[in-house]
C-alpha cells in the first residue's frame, strides 16, 4: 500500500504530464511511455538539448518523434537525420503515415522531396553540406535529431556527425539517440561543452527478456543458468545477476572422444527429414507454445551419460565430448521452428555466405510458409516486382528469389538490389517470412522485427581482417531479437564450432556497453570551408572542440600519472643496476647497440630481399606460370599481364587455377615467385569472358601436373636469398669485442645483474613512450590542420593574407567536393585530367575516383576509348604525385583511384541494358546500383565546374536511367 503522500505526487505527476505537450504526444500510444522516454521529453520541452542512450529495441526513437511533435506545436521546423539512405527512406515512410505528405520531407543526396517542409529527413552529410553552404533552409530551423549518434565512431562517415554538432548554431535543440555506450557521462559532458544545456537519459534495460542459447550438435542448450542449473534470462525483466555459464556446454567442451564416438546426425538430409517444419503455425509472443528453457533437460543438470539424454527429443545429441558437426543451416532452422523461435535473423558475416544459406535451404526443399502465406506472398512480389525488365530478370536472380521468398526465407546484405531488399524487410515485418540471412549491415536500425537471432560465427571480416565480435557488435546484433510490443520474449542464439570457448562467449553475451571513440579527423574540404567561413584562430579552436581532442585531452591526465609512476620505476631498477667490477649501465648499452646492429643487418637483408622481388616480378613475361609462395597469394597462377608503369609496382594480373583473376603487388609475397613453366594464352581482350578464363585455368591444371603441391618448395629450390653479413660486420664484431672486454663481462652475477637492466630498459622505454604520446596528445588535431593547410598552400588551394589563410578560386571549387578522395578529385579538374571525355567516359573516370574495392583480386577491365585511357593513367599519376607531397607534409596519403568497375559503368552510360553492361563480371547488382549513387552523387558536384558542367549533366542523365534510376525515385 502507498502512503496518502505518495499516492499525491503521483496524481500531481499525472496530472502535469496531462497538461504538457508531452502528455498530448503521449496520447498517440496504446501503452504508457517508459521513464527514460518521459525523462527525455521533459528535458525536451524544459528547452535543453537532450543524449538518449538505451539499447536497441527500447524505443529511444519515440524522444526524437516528440521532437517532431515539439517543433510542429512551437511553429519551428525539424530535421531528422539517419547516417544511411535506408534509414532515411523508413523514418521517411513513418513520419508520412503520421502527418501526412505535405508536411514531410526528404534529401538524401540523390533524392528531394519537398525540402522546405516543415519536418526533412535527412542524412547526416546533407546536413553537413547544408551547414557549410548555409543553406537558407536552415532559417526557422528548431530542432535536430540524430539517430544511431553512436556512428560518429565510423572511421569513414563518422567525422560528419562531429562537424553537425560542432557547426550547428546552439540555438538549435539537438536529440542525440544512441546505442547503450559506456561512455555516456563522457560523450554527455562534451555535448554540453560544445551545444550549452544538455542532458543525458541513459537506461540500460531490455524492455523485452532477453534468453541467450547455444547449439551444440543437434541440441539447443541455455547458456545461462542459476546455482540450481534453471535456465535464466540474460537481460531485460527477469534478469538475474546471479548466474553461471551453463556448466552442461563446459562438459560438452571440454573433453575429446575418440572420432568414432563422436555425436550429431547425419548431414545429408533436411531437418527431421520433412519438407517444412512443425512449429511456423505457433503464434509468436502468445505463450501458447513451449519456450527452450521450459523444455526437459536442457541445463545439463539430468542429462549426459548418466541417462535420460539430454533433452529436446532429438536423436543423437552431444553426449559429452568433442564438438560435435555443426548442423546444416536448414537442421538449425527446423531445430528453431520445433521449440517455436521462428522467425529468425541468422547473421552470416558474408554475403555468399547468405547467398549459400539460400540455395542450401533450396536443395533441402524446405518450406516454411501456408498456402495462404503464399498467396499474400504472390500478390506482394507481383506488384512490388511489376517494374523490372523481363532483359534483366536473370542478371537479378529474380526467378530464385521469387522461389525462395515464397517459401519464407531469403538473403539480405549489401550486394542484393535495394528493391529486393525492401520487399525482403516488407516481407518479414509483417510475418510472412521466417527466415533471413543477412550480414550485419541489417543491425543498422532497419526495423526487421525477429522473435530469435542467430550468430552463425563469432568473428567477422572488418575490411582488414577476421577478428573477434566486440561486445557492441554483440549488443547490436542480438538486440534485434524479441521487439517490443510484438514478442514476450526474446531469443539469441550462438551455433557452436571449433574452437568455441563457452566462458568466453558468455563474457561477449554478458556486457551490454561498449564506449564510444571518436574517428573525427581534419580534411581538405573541411580545411577550406572552416578558412572560408572563419579566421585562422576560429578553424583551429573548431578543431579542438571536436569530440576527438576532448577524448585525447582527457587521456593526457592519465598519461601523465602514468609517467609521474614510471619515473619513479626507472630510478630504482637504475639504482639496482650496479656491479662491483665496473659500470652495468655502459655494459648495458653496449648490448642494446648490438641488438640495434643485428637490426639494421636483418633490415639491410629484407630490402635486398624485397627488391630482388620487385625485379623478379618486372620480369616476368605473359604466359609464365609462376609458384607464389605465400602471403596474401600463396599457389600456382598464370601471368596474364604485367604493368610496370604502376606506383607501388609492377602489378601482375594472374589466373589462379580456379578461374579466379588476381593482381599481385610486391608487398604481396613474402619473396620472389618462381617460374616453373609457360602457357600459350588465349587473346588478352578474350579474358573477359568467363568460359575462357575456366578454359584457361584447366589448362594451368594440367601443366601443373607433375609439380610438388605445395608451391613454397618449388619456390625453396628455386630461391635465392641474400646471405647474413652478421657474422662480416666490422662494426658488429667491434661491438662483440667491446662486450667480451667489459670489465662486468667476468662477473659471477653477471645473470642477475642483466635481468635487473633488462628491467631498467624495458621500464625507461616505456616512460619514452608514455612521453611522446603525451607530446603527441597535447592539440593533435591542430598539429595535423596545421600541416594539411601547408600542403594546401603549396598546392594552391590557400594563400597567406596577412596572419591570416584565405581560399584561393580553387580552394572555394574543392570546397564544393564532398569525397574521400576529394584533394584528388581537385587535382584531376585542376590539371585538366577529366577534359574532353563524352558523358560515358566521364561517369567511367568518376566510377574509377569513388569506388574502393571489398576485395583486391578483380582485375579492371581494358575501356575501349582512348580519351577515358588517358584520362585514367593521368588520374593515376597525379595520385601519385599528391601521395608523395602529402607524404613530405606527414599526412596519410590518399589512395590511388580504383577503375576496377570503370568499365561496366561506362557501358551503362552508353546504353546498353543492365545484363550486358555486368556481362563477365562478377558485380553484385546491388552493389552496382549503390556505385552508381556515388557516381551521380560526385557528377552532380561538378554540374557546378565551368568546364565539365555540361558534360557532367549529361553524365548524370547517362548513369540515372533503368533500374538505377527506378531504385533511386523509388
Amino acid at each position: 500500500m502507498s502512503s496518502p503522500s505518495e499516492r499525491y505526487a503521483r496524481w500531481a505527476a499525472e496530472k502535469k504530464l496531462a497538461a504538457s505537450e508531452l502528455g498530448v504526444f503521449s496520447g498517440r500510444y496504446d501503452f504508457e511511455l517508459d521513464e527514460f522516454q518521459l525523462a527525455g521529453g521533459r528535458v525536451l520541452e524544459s528547452g535543453s538539448s537532450v543524449l538518449v542512450a538505451a539499447p536497441t529495441g527500447a524505443g529511444k526513437t519515440v524522444v526524437g518523434e516528440f521532437a517532431v511533435h515539439l517543433a510542429l506545436a512551437q511553429g519551428r521546423k525539424v530535421f531528422y537525420t539517419a547516417p544511411i539512405k535506408a534509414l532515411s527512406n523508413q523514418k521517411f515512410g513513418e513520419l508520412v503515415d503520421w502527418l501526412g505528405h505535405e508536411r514531410v520531407g526528404l534529401l538524401t543526396g540523390d533524392t528531394s522531396i519537398r525540402p522546405d517542409a516543415d519536418v526533412v529527413v535527412m542524412t547526416t552529410e546533407v546536413l553537413r553540406n547544408m551547414l557549410y553552404a548555409g543553406s537558407s533552409l536552415l532559417e526557422g530551423l528548431g530542432f535536430v535529431v540524430m539517430d544511431e549518434v553512436h556512428y560518429l565512431a565510423d572511421r569513414l562517415r563518422g567525422p560528419v556527425w562531429e562537424e553537425v554538432i560542432i557547426h550547428l548554431d546552439t540555438s538549435v535543440q539537438m536529440v542525440a539517440l544512441s546505442a547503450t555506450v559506456s561512455n555516456a557521462e563522457e560523450f554527455g559532458a562534451w555535448l554540453q561543452e560544445v551545444r550549452g544545456a544538455t542532458e543525458i537519459v541513459v537506461s540500460e534495460t531490455r524492455p523485452v527478456p532477453l534468453w541467450q542459447h547455444v547449439v551444440i550438435g543437434e541440441e539447443l542448450l541455455d547458456l545461462f543458468v542459476d546455482e540450481d542449473g534453471a535456465a535464466v534470462v540474460s537481460h531485460g525483466p527477469g534478469a538475474q545477476g546471479k548466474r553461471q555459464v551453463n556448466p552442461e556446454i563446459e562438459r560438452i567442451t571440454s573433453f575429446s572422444l575418440p572420432v568414432d564416438e563422436r555425436s550429431g546426425g547425419g548431414r545429408g538430409r533436411s531437418p527431421r527429414g520433412r519438407k517444412g517444419t512443425s512449429g511456423r503455425h505457433r503464434p509468436r509472443g502468445s505463450g501458447q507454445h513451449r519456450p527452450p528453457h521450459m523444455r526437459r533437460g536442457r541445463h545439463g543438470s539430468h542429462g549426459g551419460a548418466q541417462g535420460g539424454g539430454t533433452g529436446g527429443g532429438r536423436s543423437g545429441g552431444p553426449r559429452g565430448g568433442h564438438i560435435p558437426r555443426p548442423m546444416r543451416r536448414p537442421e538449425v532452422i527446423g531445430l528453431l521452428d520445433d521449440a517455436a523461435l521462428l522467425p529468425a535473423i541468422m547473421f552470416i558475416f558474408s554475403r555468399a555466405g547468405c547467398e549459400g544459406a539460400v540455395q542450401q535451404c533450396a536443395r533441402t526443399g524446405l518450406r516454411l510458409t501456408d498456402d495462404a502465406e503464399r498467396r499474400e506472398i504472390r500478390a506482394v512480389l507481383d506488384d512490388r516486382l511489376d517494374g523490372i525488365g523481363v532483359e534483366d530478370e536473370e542478371v537479378l536472380g529474380i526467378a530464385a528469389f521469387r522461389r525462395a521468398v515464397l517459401d519464407g526465407y531469403a538473403a539480405h546484405h549489401a550486394g542484393i538490389l535495394p528493391l529486393l531488399k525492401t520487399v525482403v524487410e516488407e516481407l518479414f515485418a509483417r510475418g510472412l517470412l521466417k527466415v533471413v540471412f543477412a550480414t550485419e549491415t541489417l543491425a543498422l536500425g532497419i526495423n526487421m522485427p525477429a522473435r530469435s537471432v542467430v550468430l552463425e560465427k563469432l568473428v567477422k571480416f572488418n575490411g582488414v581482417d577476421h577478428a573477434d565480435l566486440t561486445p557492441g557488435e554483440y549488443t547490436q546484433l542480438t538486440g534485434r531479437a524479441g521487439r517490443r510490443g510484438i514478442d514476450t520474449e526474446g531469443h539469441a542464439v550462438v551455433l557452436a564450432g571449433p574452437g568455441f570457448d563457452a566462458a568466453a562467449v558468455g563474457s561477449l553475451a554478458s556486457r551490454r556497453t561498449y564506449p564510444l571513440r571518436s574517428a573525427f579527423r581534419p580534411t581538405p574540404n573541411m580545411a577550406v570551408n572552416l578558412l572560408d567561413r572563419f579566421d585562422l584562430g576560429r578553424a583551429r579552436e573548431t578543431l579542438e572542440t571536436s569530440f576527438a581532442q576532448f577524448q585525447t585531452d582527457r587521456s593526457v591526465v592519465g598519461l601523465a600519472r602514468k609517467a609521474r609512476e614510471l619515473e619513479d620505476t626507472v630510478e630504482s631498477y637504475r639504482q639496482a643496476v650496479t656491479c662491483d667490477l665496473g659500470d652495468m649501465e655502459s655494459y648495458a648499452e653496449i648490448q642494446e647497440q648490438i641488438s640495434a646492429r643485428e637490426k639494421t643487418l636483418s633490415q639491410t637483408r629484407a630490402a635486398a630481399d624485397r627488391d630482388r622481388t620487385r625485379s623478379r616480378l618486372g620480369s616476368l613475361r605473359r604466359g609464365d606460370v609462376v609458384a607464389l609462395p605465400g602471403g596474401k597469394r600463396r599457389g600456382y597462377a598464370v601471368v596474364l599481364d604485367v604493368d610496370r608503369a604502376v606506383l607501388g609496382g609492377p602489378q601482375i594480373d594472374l589466373l589462379d587455377t580456379e578461374a579466379r583473376r588476381r593482381s599481385l603487388r610486391p608487398g604481396d609475397v613474402p619473396s620472389a615467385p618462381a617460374v616453373i613453366d609457360s602457357l600459350r594464352l588465349p587473346r588478352q581482350e578474350a579474358m573477359g569472358s568467363s568460359k575462357v578464363r575456366k578454359d584457361t585455368a584447366a589448362a594451368l591444371r594440367q601443366r601443373l601436373s607433375g609439380h610438388d603441391e605445395d608451391p613454397r618448395r618449388e619456390v625453396r629450390a628455386r630461391a635465392e636469398r641474400t646471405p647474413s653479413t652478421a657474422a662480416t660486420d666490422p662494426a658488429l664484431q667491434q661491438l662483440r669485442a667491446e662486450l667480451a672486454e667489459h670489465p662486468c663481462a667476468q662477473c659471477p652475477d653477471l645473470a642477475s645483474h642483466l635481468r635487473w637492466a633488462g628491467r631498467w630498459r624495458k621500464s625507461r622505454s616505456e616512460l619514452e613512450g608514455v612521453q611522446r604520446r603525451i607530446r603527441g596528445r597535447t592539440s593533435s588535431l591542430a598539429r595535423q590542420f596545421d600541416r594539411l593547410t601547408d600542403l594546401l598552400v603549396e598546392l594552391g588551394y590557400l594563400r597567406h593574407d596577412g596572419e591570416e589563410l584565405v581560399p584561393t578560386d580553387r580552394g572555394l571549387r574543392l570546397r564544393r567536393l564532398f569525397s574521400d578522395r576529394d584533394l584528388l578529385i581537385a587535382e584531376c579538374i585542376e590539371r585538366g585530367a577529366w577534359t574532353g571525355l563524352d558523358p560515358a567516359g566521364l561517369a567511367a573516370v568518376v566510377s574509377a575516383a569513388v569506388h574502393e574495392s571489398r576485395r583486391d583480386d578483380r582485375a579492371p577491365e581494358v575501356i575501349p576509348d582512348p580519351a577515358v585511357d588517358a584520362a585514367l593513367t593521368a588520374s593515376v599519376r597525379l595520385a601519385a604525385e599528391l601521395q608523395s607531397a602529402q607524404t613530405r607534409h606527414g599526412i596519410d596519403p590518399t589512395s590511388v583511384p580504383d577503375p576496377a568497375v570503370a568499365g561496366i559503368v561506362h557501358r551503362w552510360a552508353r546504353g546498353d541494358h543492365l545484363a550486358a553492361a555486368l556481362a563477365g563480371n562478377d558485380l553484385p547488382p546491388g552493389d552496382f546500383v549503390r556505385h552508381c549513387r556515388q557516381v551521380i552523387d560526385l557528377l552532380d558536384q561538378l554540374t557546378a565546374d565551368e568546364l565539365l558542367g555540361s558534360t557532367a549533366r549529361s553524365a548524370v542523365r547517362a548513369v540515372r536511367r533503368g533500374l538505377v534510376a527506378q531504385e533511386i525515385d523509388r
